[in-house]
């Protein structure tokens, strides 16, 4: 994310995704324990930690520069393509993940199948490499060896809120990702009906995730989020009792799909938001250490607590219960964040 603001959102591009496939290809070719001993475990904590500093690094500079490149009444929509790249790629690990669980047994599955898994997805990367190196750069450099500082002090109410928020959607993208386990060690689904809730996840919030953009274009970003972050906290709990009391695959699959949508419709305008809400200078470094902060905070913990406390307690309705308050504190973030759509507040030039 500094980077992004020191030297130009192209270059933190090009750095973070190469980071990424380093990670990705690092942990499919990690030999077994059975190979090398503890030095498996050592090698998977290594690419699972340049993973998650490329994705700290990702999504400032890239969520910056769909924002700059945009028309100012159609930066709602660009930015949203952020989301929808992700829940596209989530849609792809829910098919693969399916067809692996129909193709292979268990056994198979677990000694070497997701290593199939993580190679098919690298053959994105250097095609996703060459697109980088032929984008425009965004980001007007000074000619001084840095640009001129910004203090972040007079921005840190929009930091803190963003984080509430941001934090708020990142526990419900890793609750709806837990709804895999969920089925599984739970409800005693079947894997294949399991990795079904990854597929609908994916592919709901890939149809909706620019819809909510294009309309954060036409009626604010605030109305487009907050509306149906309240039918969130409100359809939460009736939505999980359904899943546990008919036990069903269809109304699992129809649970999960109903909260990917409300989530596809809240999530992309804060983001555009947040990111529209930070001077040009600080864009890519505050969004990316509100995102990382969000993500090391809240998402690391989400899927271990919900976890322990499905253990401990034998609920089934655990998910429930910690979807919704931090659902209702990101509501309350939302309503107090400032509107920063052209249509609504007339400024077409970013700060």
């Amino acid at each position: 994310g500094t980077l992004g603001d020191r030297i130009g959102r192209k270059p933190a591009l090009i750095l973070s995704f190469m980071l990424m496939g380093i990670g990705l290809l690092g942990l499919a070719l990690t030999p077994s324990y059975a190979s090398i001993g503890v030095a498996a475990q050592i090698l998977v904590i290594l690419f699972r930690l340049i993973q998650g500093f490329a994705l700290g690094g990702e999504v400032g500079p890239t969520t910056a520069y769909m924002l700059e490149a945009a028309p100012p009444h159609r930066r709602g929509l660009y930015a949203s393509f952020q989301a929808t790249t992700q829940d596209f790629a989530t849609l792809m690990a829910g098919v693969i993940g399916f067809a692996l669980a129909n193709w292979l047994t268990p056994d198979q599955l677990q000694d070497w199948g997701w290593r199939v898994a993580l190679l098919i997805g690298a053959t994105i990367i250097p095609f996703v490499l060459v697109m980088r190196r032929n984008l425009e750069e965004t980001f007007a450099l000074s000619h001084e060896s840095k640009p001129p500082p910004v203090e972040f002090r007079p921005h840190l109410r929009i930091a803190i809120l963003g984080l509430l928020m941001i934090g708020s959607g990142t526990i419900l993208s890793y609750t709806l990702g837990y709804m895999t386990t969920f089925a599984q060690n739970t409800l005693n689904m079947a894997a294949n009906v399991a990795f079904a809730a990854t597929m609908v996840n994916g592919g709901v919030s890939f149809a909706f995730d620019s819809v909510s953009g294009w309309l954060s274009d036409k009626y604010g970003r605030k109305p487009v989020m907050i509306i149906p972050s309240i039918l969130l906290v409100l359809l939460t709990v009736p939505v999980f009792l359904g899943i546990v009391q008919l036990h069903s695959t269809s109304a699992f699959l129809w649970g999960v799909g109903m909260i990917a949508l409300l989530g596809a419709f809240s999530q992309p305008p804060g983001l555009v938001l947040l990111t529209e809400a930070l001077p040009a200078a600080i864009r890519s470094r505050g969004l990316a250490t509100v995102y990382a902060v969000a993500i090391a905070t809240f998402g690391g913990s989400t899927q271990l607590i919900m976890t322990l406390l499905l253990r401990y307690s034998n609920d089934p309705m655990i998910p429930a219960y910690v979807l919704l308050p931090v659902s209702a504190i990101g509501v309350i973030a939302m309503f107090l964040l400032p509107e920063t759509a052209p249509v609504k507040t007339g400024n077409t030039k970013l700060p």
